[in-house]
This record gives structure tokens, C-alpha cells and sequence, in this order.
């Protein structure tokens, strides 16, 4: 047997079987690239390769960029915002047809933009909008799952720390034009979310929101203006270049921590405890994008990029067609692996075929591929906010699988507009220059 082909089945062998037996994914990842280093070097060489690959790995100033986010997500998260975030949902949209419905989408997608994550959405909106649902009538596993599938709209919507992963693992991608394109996708996936719960709560004839007056509706809004200012701030200020995204993740940071001392929901005494949780989060995100490169390495010693490229390229010549298939790769990658370390794995394999042989924009792809693993993150066995929001709900996993799929399949048809119209993505970009 070949070395390479030994390396190859080494490698998906020993990271299926630590997955297999419990093992952290990241633990996972970087276990199953040492253990083929050591079939293909001697033990010291793997162990230095190793380390040396994780090291090199975090040594990007792009990614001080995720752990300020992550700090004022949590800032967010435990200061008073995800409430009038929803308020001010309420006016825009809670008159309609299964009005808390569509406020649960409203809310996440603004939420999620402020905040870059998945999970903190899932649970600050869950767990105000949940009980609010149940009270006005909502079957419980429909609130969860628009709940769980809304929640993922803000890594489109910027800022988003997948975003910038994405940047690291694809050579450097300017991380603003990204942020730039996430927009019109991010939004378009949240309307097609409230669409799917507007029919079926006009079905199930769910209770319509009350009509907010003028004079409340303003007051509304006026107390959710310095949350939203925020994204006026970071991406205004990215745009303008008056700082790079690193910085603006600094200043999100310190308006958010401003906001919530004025909104009086943080003290002084809460701060050591969210700064313990800010370092746990960035800790786990860093050990998997440090392990991932480390397996991405392996994995291009191996050639298996050359030879998926190959693979795919000898099925068909025809550029949708293997989009098609990237993205049903990636789709079932979604089941079973976290956002973070498939992208970092799966860049450098399909990114060179995209943008050589079908031309693609790495700015575009980014963006599919962000669209394509946020349905991972809703589906078991791995998927994270789906576990957040069924835990947040206080239901089983099985309860809230069937009210889901017809929100996977409305994300799966943005998923292919986007795909099939990079001008619907490049849009934003090119209007600013990118």
C-alpha cells in the first residue's frame, strides 16, 4: 500500500474513531493529524510539525478580532439589549400574521448582527421569546425551531467571527468586503425564515400581534437606537477606513461595555464572570482553529485537495454541477462538524477549484459556504445551536426535528439563489469599492 493512501486512511479512521468515542472535536481534529504524522514521519518530527503548525496558526493579528467580539457579545448578552432588540421587533413586524413569530426572526437577525454569534441568539431571544409564545398560543417545537434557525442568520449579517476565519483560511480575504457581503444573504435567509413561519402560523391561525401606536412605536425604537448604533459604528467605521476589523472589535467592546452600565443590567460585580466565560468561549475557538490548521497541513502533505480537485473536476466540467456537489459535501460535513474547524479544513480544498476553474470570487464562495454550514448547526448529531435552543426551550431534540424542516428548506433555497447569482453577494462589495 502507497504511504499516501495509508496517511489518508489513517487520518478519516483515527478522526472518526476519537469522535466515535466521545473525544472533543478539537482534541479530535488534532489527534487524527498527529496520528498520521507519526505513519508518515518519525515521532519527534510529528510532534514538532504539530506544534510548530499551531503555533504559526494563531499568529494572525486578523484573529485578535475574535475574542473582543465574543467579549461584547457576552457584554450584550448580559446587558439588557436582547429585550429591546425584541420591543422594537414588535414594531416592525409583530402586527402581522403570527407576529411573535416573525419578531423571533426580526429579533435574532438584529441580535446576531450585533453580537457575531450563533449561540448567544439562540439563547437571549429563546428564552424572552419562548415563554411569550407558549403564553400567546405557539406550539412550543415551532417556537424553538424558528428559533434555532433564525439564530444562525447573524454569522452572515456582520460582524461575524466566522467571517473572519473564513479571512485566515483562505489566504486573506479582506474581512471587510466580507462583512460587506454577508449582508443582502444574511437578510434574504431571515425573510425566507419569516415567509416559512408566516404561512404556518396564518395556517395554525396563531394570535396577531397588537398594533403599536406612533407614540410607542417611536419610544421603541428610540431605546433600541444605541444598540443598533453599534453596527453604525463597527461597520461604518471599517468602511470609512478609519480602523481595520481587529480595531473596531475593540471599540465594539468598549461602547458595549459603556451601554451596559448606562442601561444599569451590568455592574462591576458582573464583569469577572463574563470575562471568565469571554476566555473559556476563546479558548475552545482558538484550540480548534489551531488544531484545524494543524490538520489542514496534514491533509495537503497527503494531497487529498489535489485529489478531491481531481475527483470533482473528472465527474463533470460543468460549473453547477460542481457547485452542486461542493455543496452537498458540505452539507453533510454540517452534520457532523462544527462551522469553525469545516471551514478551516475545507477552504484550502475547494476554494482553489472554485476561483481556477469556475472563477469564482473568494468573497462570494465565503459567503455560500457560511449559508451552507449555518443548516449544520441546526441539525444533529453536532449541531451546536440546536442544542442551545432546544435546551433553552426544555425539549427534547426529536420534538423540534419535524417543525424544522421546512425552515431548512427555505434556507436551502436562499442557499441556491446565492449560489447561482454571485451578483445578489458582490452586490454590496462593489458598491464600496471592494
Amino acid at each position: 500500500m502507497e504511504l499516501d493512501i495509508l496517511g489518508i486512511i489513517v487520518l478519516i479512521a483515527s478522526f472518526i474513531f476519537f469522535l466515535t468515542i466521545g473525544v472533543p472535536v478539537a482534541y479530535s481534529i488534532g489527534l487524527s493529524a498527529l496520528t498520521t504524522m507519526l505513519v508518515s514521519f518519525d515521532a519527534l518530527p510529528a510532534f514538532a510539525t504539530m506544534a510548530q503548525r499551531m503555533a504559526t496558526g494563531l499568529e494572525s493579528f486578523s484573529l485578535l478580532a475574535i475574542p473582543f467580539f465574543i467579549l461584547a457579545g457576552q457584554l450584550m448578552n448580559s446587558g439588557g439589549i436582547a429585550m429591546r432588540l425584541i420591543e422594537f421587533a414588535k414594531v416592525l413586524v409583530g402586527r402581522f400574521p403570527g407576529g411573535l413569530a416573525l419578531v423571533n426572526v426580526m429579533a435574532n437577525m438584529l441580535f446576531g448582527a450585533i453580537s457575531g454569534s450563533a449561540a448567544a441568539s439562540a439563547s437571549a431571544i429563546g428564552s424572552i421569546m419562548g415563554p411569550q409564545m407558549k403564553k400567546a398560543g405557539y406550539e412550543e417545537n415551532f417556537s424553538a425551531a424558528i428559533n434555532v434557525t433564525s439564530a444562525t442568520t447573524g454569522l452572515a449579517i456582520p460582524p461575524s467571527n466566522i467571517l473572519i476565519v473564513y479571512s485566515l483560511a483562505s489566504g486573506g480575504v479582506s474581512i471587510a468586503a466580507l462583512f460587506m457581503a454577508g449582508y443582502i444573504p444574511g437578510i434574504l435567509t431571515g425573510l425566507a425564515l419569516m415567509l416559512v413561519g408566516g404561512i404556518y402560523a396564518y395556517r395554525k391561525k396563531y394570535p396577531v400581534g397588537a398594533v403599536i401606536g406612533l407614540k410607542e412605536g417611536i419610544k421603541k425604537f428610540l431605546n433600541a437606537v444605541p444598540s443598533l448604533f453599534m453596527l453604525v459604528i463597527v461597520i461604518g467605521g471599517i468602511v470609512a477606513g478609519f480602523f481595520t476589523a481587529t480595531e473596531a472589535s475593540a471599540i465594539a467592546v468598549v461602547y458595549c461595555l459603556i451601554l451596559a452600565f448606562v442601561y444599569k443590567e451590568v455592574g462591576i460585580k458582573d464583569l469577572p464572570e463574563i470575562l471568565i466565560k469571554t476566555v473559556k468561549t476563546t479558548s475552545i475557538v482558538m484550540l480548534l482553529i489551531a488544531t484545524s490548521i494543524g490538520l489542514s497541513w496534514v491533509m495537503s502533505f497527503e494531497n487529498i485537495p489535489q485529489t478531491i480537485s481531481d475527483g470533482l473536476l473528472s465527474v463533470s466540467s460543468n460549473p453547477f454541477v460542481i457547485l452542486l456537489m461542493i455543496n452537498l459535501i458540505l452539507l453533510f460535513v454540517g452534520f457532523f462538524m462544527d462551522m469553525t474547524p469545516a471551514v478551516l479544513i475545507f477552504t484550502p480544498i475547494f476554494l482553489p477549484i472554485v476561483t481556477t476553474q469556475l472563477g469564482l470570487d473568494p468573497i462570494h464562495f465565503g459567503i455560500i459556504m457560511i449559508l451552507n454550514l449555518n443548516i449544520g448547526l441546526c441539525t444533529p448529531p453536532v449541531g451546536s445551536v440546536l442544542f442551545i435552543g432546544c435546551s433553552v426551550a426544555n425539549l427534547k431534540i426529536q420534538d423540534v426535528v419535524k417543525p424544522l424542516i421546512p425552515f431548512f428548506i427555505a434556507m436551502i433555497a436562499v442557499l441556491i439563489i446565492i449560489t447561482l447569482f454571485p451578483s445578489i453577494t458582490m452586490f454590496v462589495p462593489r458598491l464600496f469599492g471592494f
